[in-house]
């Protein structure tokens, strides 16, 4: 681990807001604090707004190419997953100021909420390499930073999303699917050739210890021991999902011992009728999926409370 600067120098720095974000009406505020504590600590910010239909991957690629190794997300964590895509590859830095409404990438990592405190991590804190996953469905590569579903919860998420930032119009949505979403039968491949195969709804594959709503189903150290968390939802119902959803992991109730557990560097999904798959908060339609662990892949400014084990 390093610090990204070891003297007081100017830094440019490309800070790509989110509007969108937590509660619309303070981004005027967010933006205008943000700017003023990074300018506080010599970090020159060049601001870019995240609109609809935007292309980070040219924006990133471009302001690495005027000289830039750092990119502070000012969002949630569906920005955090987005900038992470367009940086992928590269030797860039990324920053987070966490104004989502779940900040699970920022809580794992050691990241305050206080826009200060986050900001003081971009030059005080430790520049760590952490691990990313990696989707290959339909022929495409896809990297994610939190989380790859398959199943009922990849097809519930853009009316529960829409849900939680207020547009109660597509609680019929949400209901209808999950009153008339049938389960699969699911292949899971590991890889330390077990083959498991069960009657389900859902599994999960993270690269973050907390996911959801700041559900913890990792360890402290997760998003850099090279292994991804795997969670099999088999033999439980839909009611069943959807209690475990209200009621929450690593909280003081007991976990239902019908979920299953593994941690795999690479594992192949196979489902029979063919299932949902999102990393992050991206459809990648349906189909079999191969997800694999991509060893510190992404180098990122963390907190003092983040696990640094092994670095």
């Amino acid at each position: 681990m390093e610090t990204l600067k070891t003297k007081q120098q100017t830094q440019r720095v490309k800070l790509i807001f989110n509007p969108g974000s937590g509660a619309n009406d303070e981004s005027p505020l967010q933006i205008m604090a943000v700017v003023k504590e990074m300018q506080a600590r010599q970090l020159i910010p060049e601001l870019y707004l995240i609109e609809p239909d935007c292309n980070l991957k040219e924006v990133v690629d471009e302001a690495i190419s005027q000289g830039i190794e750092l990119f502070v997300v000012c969002g949630g964590d569906g920005t955090v997953s987005s900038v992470t895509k367009a940086l992928y590859g590269s030797a860039a830095t990324l920053g987070i100021v966490p104004t989502g409404t779940q900040n699970n990438v920022a809580l794992s990592l050691g990241i305050p909420t206080d826009l200060a405190a986050a900001v003081a991590i971009l030059s005080d804190g430790q520049r760590l390499k952490i691990d990313l996953g990696l989707v290959i469905c339909n022929g495409v590569s896809t990297p994610f930073i939190e989380l790859c579903s398959v199943g009922l919860f990849s097809m519930l998420f853009p009316s529960g999303d829409d849900i939680q930032h207020g547009n109660i119009t597509r609680i019929g949505d949400f209901l209808g699917i999950l009153t008339t979403a049938p389960p699969s039968e699911i292949h899971l491949f590991l890889d330390d050739n077990q083959e498991i195969s069960e009657l389900g709804h859902a599994a999960l594959i993270s690269n973050m210890p907390y996911v959801g709503r700041n559900y913890q189903v990792g360890a402290p150290d997760a998003y850099h021991d090279g292994l991804l968390d795997v969670m099999f939802f088999a033999d439980l119902s839909k009611l069943d999902l959807i209690a475990y959803i209200l009621t929450g992991v690593g909280t003081d109730n007991p976990e239902d011992p019908r979920i299953m557990h593994y941690q795999v560097r690479e594992i192949v999904i196979d489902t029979e009728p063919a299932m949902a798959v999102m990393a992050d908060d991206i459809s990648l339609g349906e189909g079999s999926v191969r997800i694999k662990v991509q060893p510190q892949a992404l180098s990122v400014m963390v907190g003092a409370t983040a696990s640094h084990e092994g670095q």
